[in-house]
């Protein structure tokens, strides 16, 4: 389609980001802030890809639903994200829970989300609602999965990729026929079916839905009203579209911004610890699958105005270095060694220190001689001279929270510090 048409389409579309889930898999790094709220990258938050994926799709109407302990994530919105201008009918529009149709309810699942916030869908008109989810990281062009979905004349188009067998568990899966219409749709299935299509692998949703307007009305309408539904887009209302409208599945690939030649498309729920340790780490590779080098498709964020990184020390034994890593302003590496590690802004490590295999959030402080060894570092950590961490299992368990694939998550709390909201 034509960039001019998919331009139209865009702009006469609404986003709406479901922002308000606490991803408790992630462990005491949500103790504090929202999924979408958690640092990734180096300088960005989770929610800023999918925020970026609308600005640059020309989706300037956009919604965000937040809920669980939401205070980072509306001070990082407001502080990063307020350039939009009103008087072009362009807005990123923050909806608190309990403020919407019921006052005395939180958001019950995520088409409840949606339904408490209809009325800023009336007020706007738009032709077709896109639902998104706020805490997964890709680059994706919205305009070309709406153009899709307009052209098919389905009720709804579900955005899909491709996902072992083995995790299947963890999404919402479908069976399609030939033209790409989902005959089949199951929430997180205990055992999901092998596709002949597809070895080892099955088709699984993004959590990204394109909605006629009118349609997504009746949809959440009907099911508000149901007393058995748990108000959830997939384990509602998609399962019920699927079974008495026209559902289309869109194939992430078609969409997919900056991927490799050869490439799989990519996408990333870090919803793990060892999920999150290993996409940040994926970033020090020499060519990575997300570049984040791409003029074309930035991502947007809110940073602070910083010094550059510094690296101080070239004595024998004594210097400050950093090979295969990511470093951000205000950094500075004294005397210390520094490798195939992500290291977020206003951290100071310390002579004599070592950090490998790592991603360190902002404003920790390593000691001097401390060791840092497959580790994930919250804000704020102190981490004493000679602390070693990643290097003695046991003591890791004693003190710290151990993954399932060994990376050590620290705290200020399990430190025994206290820190101010994250």
């Amino acid at each position: 389609m034509e960039t001019h048409l998919l331009g139209q389409i865009a702009r006469r579309t609404l986003a709406l980001v479901l922002a308000g889930g606490r991803g408790s898999r992630l462990k005491q790094l949500t103790d504090y802030r929202a999924k979408p709220a958690v640092p990734f990258g180096g300088k960005f938050r989770i929610i800023d890809f999918t925020l970026s994926n609308c600005v640059n799709s020309g989706i300037r109407r956009v919604g965000v639903a937040t809920q669980y302990k939401a205070h980072s994530l509306i001070q990082h919105l407001q502080r990063g994200w307020s350039f939009l201008d009103g008087r072009f009918h362009e807005f990123i529009e923050l909806l608190p829970a309990t403020q919407q149709i019921r006052e005395d309810s939180w958001y019950q699942g995520t088409a409840d989300a949606a339904y408490q916030n209809l009325d800023l869908i009336r007020r706007n008109r738009p032709d077709y609602v896109l639902i998104l989810a706020g805490d997964h990281i890709y680059k994706m062009d919205y305009a070309q999965m709406l153009a899709q979905h307009v052209a098919s004349g389905a009720d709804v188009t579900v955005a899909c990729v491709e996902v072992l067998l083995e995790d299947a568990h963890h999404f919402g899966i479908m069976r399609t026929d030939a033209g790409g219409r989902v005959l089949e749709f199951h929430e997180k299935p205990a055992h999901a079916a092998a596709d002949p299509e597809r070895p080892g692998k099955v088709l699984a949703s993004m959590g990204i839905y394109a909605f006629n307007t009118g349609f997504l009305y009746e949809q959440l309408l009907r099911d508000a009203h149901c007393t058995d539904s748990a108000h959830d887009f997939g384990r509602d209302i998609i399962p019920h579209c699927v079974r008495e409208h026209r559902v289309q599945a869109h194939d992430f690939a078609d969409s997919c911004v900056g991927k490799l030649p050869q490439g799989p498309a990519y996408w990333r729920d870090v919803g793990t610890l060892d999920a999150y340790w290993e996409a940040n780490l994926e970033l020090t590779k020499v060519t990575p699958e997300l570049n984040l080098y791409d003029e074309d498709w930035p991502i947007w964020t809110y940073q602070e105005q910083l010094p550059p990184a510094k690296f101080v020390f070239d004595d024998d034994g004594r210097r400050g270095m950093a090979v295969d890593s990511l470093v951000s302003g205000g950094d500075i590496i004294s005397g210390a060694i520094v490798r195939r590690s992500l290291l977020f802004s206003k951290v100071r490590v310390n002579h004599h220190a070592e950090v490998t295999d790592s991603v360190i959030l902002p404003s920790v402080q390593i000691g001097r001689n401390a060791v840092v060894r497959r580790a994930i570092i919250d804000k704020l950590c102190l981490i004493p001279d000679g602390m070693k961490i990643g290097v003695d299992a046991d003591a890791d368990r004693r003190l710290f929270h151990v993954s399932e694939k060994g990376v050590v998550l620290v705290t200020p709390e399990m430190l025994g510090q206290h820190a101010h909201l994250r």
